[in-house]
């Protein structure tokens, strides 16, 4: 799997240069509104493609948030690879949200799969089943399936996933990236339970999704 960049995500250099050069070009040719409105750009790209270092809880037993955001209403959906009826969990993120996205559980990368569509809001339900997408099948240490999807949104234009066929995982590791606002599903093994509800906020990395074993808050 490609490394990930510390501070800044390295889909975001191009972003980030584009802009200074840009802000730096009309404050020297003193067009003051045009070099504000780049350096607004400058400033957007940098907090947007932010990727701080999170710390993963060592439970063996948990699941951890794909992405930063808000949790949308819990469903059952059919599992994009083997179509079995799972519990979802979506996490929508907006543009000022971090954009890198996490592995849940310690594991191995199994398949891969890309489906072209269309872009609609990404906490629309059929955001799920129409919009473009890319999903990650692993295999955790006790031979369960967990699948992760990353969905475009309304305003994203580009998914990123680093993860190959056979990356061995471990829980927290970066994995890849959606730009510009989109959401990430996660398809839960039949003894793992959501312990979050909608509305919750999430860290990736970092806020637990599911537990084996234990009941959904109320």
């Amino acid at each position: 799997m490609r490394p990930s960049s510390i501070a800044i995500a390295p889909e975001g250099y191009p972003f980030i240069a584009a802009t200074c050069v840009a802000t730096l070009t009309f404050a020297l040719l003193e067009w003051e509104w045009a070099a504000l409105l780049c350096l607004a750009c400058f400033a957007f790209c940098i907090q947007f493609f932010r990727d701080p270092e999170r710390v993963a809880p060592r439970s063996s037993d948990v699941a951890v948030s794909p992405a930063d955001g808000r949790v949308l209403p819990l469903t059952t959906r059919q599992d994009p690879f083997t179509g079995e009826s799972r519990t979802c969990i979506s996490v929508f993120m907006n543009v000022f949200n971090v954009h890198v996205n996490r592995v849940p559980v310690n594991g191995t990368v199994e398949d891969i799969r890309y489906w072209p569509g269309k872009f609609f809001n990404a906490s629309l339900d059929k955001a799920s089943t129409d919009n473009e997408r890319c999903a990650i099948q692993m295999r955790d240490d006790d031979g369960k399936a967990w699948t992760v999807v990353q969905i475009a949104g309304l305003v994203a234009r580009r998914i990123v996933c680093r993860a190959t066929e056979g990356d061995v995982l471990r829980r927290g590791d970066r994995y890849g990236m959606i730009r510009f606002g989109s959401r990430v599903d996660l398809y839960l093994p039949r003894d793992y339970v959501p312990v979050v509800r909608e509305g919750d906020r999430t860290t990736a990395g970092m806020t637990i999704l599911a537990r084996r074993g234990t009941s959904t808050p109320s």
